[in-house]
């Protein structure tokens, strides 16, 4: 059907635009370990913020400038800024609640996902070790 193909098409821009996006974290991360040793997570930090910045550029340019297809967006910000950090779309949510001037909402959102990963991090550790031990 005309829905199941376009789904396909939307599938198969994320998965490469994914795999585009993971290997450059791959890639960065391993340099920044190269340069800066493992004593602090500088490539996680860097994907995290220059994926952002990345999120601000692409998603301002395709809103004010160019039109692209949705499987080009998705390629692009799914994709590949997703396989590159998820940061970034988390960035996004926090900025478009701002300008909506949801400021309690996005305050609850930028904690309740921080806090709520690293509980959920540990959740998981703890959770394994119980299971695997």
């Amino acid at each position: 059907t005309e829905r199941g193909e376009a789904i396909e098409k939307m599938l198969i821009a994320v998965a490469l635009g994914g795999a585009v996006g993971a290997t450059g974290r791959y890639l960065f991360a391993a340099q920044t370990l190269r340069y800066f040793g493992p004593g602090f997570p500088w490539g996680t930090l860097g994907v995290n913020i220059i994926g952002s910045f990345l999120m601000g550029v692409i998603v301002e340019s395709l809103a004010l400038r160019f039109q692209v297809s949705p499987e080009v967006r998705a390629f692009l910000v799914t994709g590949v800024l997703g396989g590159f950090t998820t940061f970034s779309a988390f960035s996004l949510d926090i900025s478009l609640l701002l300008e909506r001037k949801d400021v309690g909402v996005a305050a609850f959102y930028a904690f309740g996902s921080l806090g709520g990963a690293v509980l959920a991090l540990f959740f998981g550790i703890w959770l394994t070790r119980v299971v695997l031990s």
